[in-house]
């Protein structure tokens, strides 16, 4: 696959392996945007942290979001409202506006990373009183969005609903100096971890709490993530000679198209479908480009991955009743950036002890009853009986092949390996035998 856009226009630091055993009084397990900000927070209030990533920070999925800042995630508020009350969706109504503007104050302080003010945009093409009722509970949360019913989009709509002053920015940029002189190590792999000690294949890393920042959570034995998570795929386009629109865009359909423009850019996106399964891919979005922008050239095509949560809230915070001391954050749906800061907020106040008053919206031990607990244990039992000699590493499942990126995909978890085995997305933590 090729490099994305993020990935192939910023310069990050580089770090060194873990080549002893280390103590601590933080580890953190991951070097994408949570990972950076938890070590970013902790070495600003003074507290010792070591950040082990198994590759190079920046690497996994933070590399290749769409990096929208914005606190409309979907038509969530009207669903929270009905399943959490006023209350709790009032608190992460709050806690992402907050997200929002940290990283506002912190990019102010950046030589750059693009950083940019703009509206966002849900759309339906059929459905107006959706559109409607999120805005009436948003009113009611005390956010003032507007419902209108046109758009610059070449798509024609029943309504949507407008955010105010919301963004967007360069993640690389953003990390690259968030990162500078942080304490971290990479190409180094926690395999294993046992109470606060953490193992790779050749060292151990003691310390007073762990957060586990991995995108989806690598322990099976607490917290049930393999049953309250599945990953799904997502396919971006980056064109030139498209047209500039003034704001964020998103189909509220469950495989609709996203917009938002980078300089001379049009990032554009879709295809979803669950890892392991068919979907639109490339192909829907090119076909949409096709008719709708014909004279311009696809100058990327990349393609990401989100860990979807039971009822579309992530989970952060202790990782298990049985582990007082880790913590995790994950589950961030389609909308890791913004989650990416609240998490790290939530987390670096836990390991120093304070009170974070969005940690009771986000609690991982809450209920799990919902029906996409099912249908994720359903693909599960479905695919552990399905014959192929091509197994997870993770947990066992079948293995699918992925024509369009030429990978072997886990339907259950999301794991991905490359043609020949080697990992290129968790949970699984070792390569794929795939004699």
């Amino acid at each position: 696959m090729n490099k994305s856009l993020w990935e192939d226009t910023a310069r990050l630091p580089s770090f060194g392996a873990l080549a002893r055993d280390e103590s601590t009084e933080v580890l953190i397990i991951g070097g994408g945007m949570a990972g950076i900000l938890c070590a970013y927070f902790l070495e600003k209030a003074g507290v010792p942290y070591l950040l082990c990533e198994a590759n190079t920070i920046a690497s996994g999925m933070t590399g290749k979001t769409t990096a929208v800042l914005s606190a409309q995630h979907d038509t969530l508020y009207c669903d929270l409202i009905d399943r959490f009350g006023r209350d709790k969706a009032g608190l992460y109504l709050e806690a992402n506006l907050d997200a929002l503007e940290d990283y506002r104050r912190i990019a102010a302080s950046a030589n750059s990373c693009d950083f940019e003010e703009r509206p966002s945009c849900i759309y339906s093409a059929d459905d107006a009183a959706l559109m409607e009722k999120e805005t009436r509970a948003l009113a009611s949360l005390g956010f003032s969005a507007e419902l209108v019913h046109e758009i610059a989009l070449p798509v024609k709509i029943a309504a949507a609903v407008k955010f105010p002053r919301q963004a967007q920015f360069h993640p690389t940029k953003f990390i690259a100096f968030a990162a500078e002189n942080l304490n971290i190590r990479e190409h180094t792999q926690i395999k294993k971890i046992d109470g606060t000690a953490a193992f790779t294949d050749k060292n151990k890393v003691s310390s007073k709490a762990i957060i586990v920042a991995s995108h989806f959570p690598v322990m099976n034995t607490h917290g049930l993530y393999f049953a309250k998570l599945y990953q799904k795929r997502s396919y971006v386009l980056a064109l030139e000679g498209a047209p500039e629109y003034d704001g964020t865009f998103v189909d509220n359909r469950k495989n609709g198209m996203y917009f938002r423009n980078y300089k001379d850019l049009l990032i554009l996106g879709g295809g979803d479908h669950r890892t392991g399964k068919h979907g639109g891919n490339f192909d829907e979005i090119r076909r949409f480009a096709s008719e709708h922008y014909p004279d311009a050239r696809e100058k990327y095509a990349w393609a990401t991955q989100d860990c979807m949560s039971l009822d579309g809230v992530p989970y952060i915070g202790r990782y298990s009743r049985g582990l007082p001391d880790v913590y995790v954050s994950s589950g961030f749906n389609e909308w890791g950036m913004t989650t990416s800061m609240a998490a790290a907020k939530i987390l670096t106040d836990a390991v120093m002890g304070k009170e974070n008053r969005f940690a009771a919206v986000f609690d991982p031990s809450r209920s799990m009853l919902s029906g996409q607990l099912f249908s994720n244990i359903g693909t599960t039992l479905l695919n552990f009986i399905t014959p192929t000699p091509k197994r997870c590493p993770h947990l066992g499942c079948a293995l699918k092949w992925n024509a369009v990126e030429h990978t072997w995909d886990c339907p259950c978890h999301g794991s991905r390996f490359g043609e020949y085995g080697n990992l290129i997305d968790n949970p699984a933590t070792g390569n794929l035998d795939v004699r």
